[in-house]
């Protein structure tokens, strides 16, 4: 004779669903702002560190980046 594998009594327990809590916005602004700078210098880096508007002498922030710039479809010379 079949045995069901969960007993009769057990199946017919509800379990309690666990509801997602509100992250405030307090919390999330910081990090968002944070995030937004760092991608807005690494697209500066990336994208215009070079010729008239390099802010750090020398060209090894272009070497450093140029690969990149290639990928991310950035002229560079």
């Amino acid at each position: 004779m079949a045995q069901p594998a969960v007993p009769p009594t057990q199946a017919a327990q509800s379990r309690p669903v666990a509801v997602p809590q509100r992250v405030p916005v307090r919390e999330i602004l910081p990090w968002a702002l944070f995030a937004l700078v760092l991608g807005a210098a690494l697209l500066y880096f990336v994208g215009a560190e070079q010729g008239a508007t390099s802010l750090i002498g020398g060209t090894w922030v272009h070497e450093f980046t140029h690969d990149g710039r290639h990928l991310l479809g950035f002229p560079c010379h």
